[in-house]
C-alpha cells in the first residue's frame, strides 16, 4: 500500500479532511474564472464523494458505540444542511454574483462539520480494532469509486438510502460530468 493509500480510516478521513480545506482555499485564491471554476467542481465532486462514503461506511459503525446515535444524527443534520447548500451552487458559475456568499456559508458549514465529526465521531470510530479500522478505509475507497459526484439532498442521507439511489445516481452523475467537460472542450 502506497503512502498516499491510509490503512487506518480515521486517518483517511483527516487526510481528506485536509484536502478539503486545501480545495476551499484554492477556490479562494484563484482569480481566473476558468481555473476556479474548475477548483470549485472538484471541491464540489470530492465533498459529494466524501459525504456518501462517510454515510455509508464510517456513520454505522459509530452507531455502534455507546453514544454514537446522537453524534451520528448531529452530523447527519450538518451533512444534509451542507448537501443543501452544495446543491444550491451546484452548476452555478463562480462570477455568478450569488456565488461568493454561498460559497463561504457553504465553507463554513463544511468546514464546522469536519471539526465536529474529527472532535466527536472519530473517537467512536478509534474503538474498533485495527483490522475493522482498516477494513473501513478499504470500504470508505470502494464506496467511493461508485459514489454520486453532485450532491442529491432530497434522497437523504441514510445508509439505505444511499445504498438504493446512489448507484444511479453516480452513473447518472458521471455521465454529466463527461458530457459537461465535453461541451466545455476540456
Amino acid at each position: 500500500m502506497g503512502k498516499a493509500e491510509k490503512s487506518d480510516v480515521v486517518d483517511l478521513l483527516l487526510g481528506q479532511h485536509r484536502h478539503i480545506k486545501d480545495l476551499f482555499a484554492a477556490v479562494d485564491k484563484v482569480s481566473n474564472t476558468k481555473e476556479r471554476q474548475e477548483r470549485f467542481e472538484e471541491l464540489r465532486r470530492f465533498l459529494a464523494v466524501h459525504e456518501t462514503a462517510e454515510e455509508l461506511v464510517t456513520h454505522p459503525r459509530a452507531r455502534l458505540v455507546e453514544g454514537g446515535n446522537d453524534v451520528v444524527d448531529a452530523r447527519l443534520e450538518e451533512e444534509t444542511a451542507s448537501k443543501k447548500l452544495l446543491a444550491s451552487v451546484d452548476g452555478m458559475k463562480v462570477d455568478d454574483p450569488s456565488f461568493d456568499s454561498r460559497f463561504q456559508a457553504l465553507k463554513k458549514k463544511v468546514l464546522d462539520h469536519a471539526a465536529a465529526e474529527e472532535r466527536e465521531e472519530f473517537p467512536l470510530l478509534r474503538q474498533s480494532s485495527d483490522i475493522q479500522l482498516t477494513l473501513m478505509a478499504q470500504a470508505i475507497r470502494a464506496a467511493e469509486a461508485i459514489a454520486p459526484t453532485h450532491p442529491h439532498p432530497s434522497a437523504g442521507s441514510a445508509m439505505t438510502t444511499n445504498l438504493m439511489v446512489g448507484p444511479l445516481a453516480s452513473v447518472i452523475d458521471r455521465t454529466r460530468d463527461v458530457v459537461t467537460a465535453v461541451m466545455r472542450g476540456s
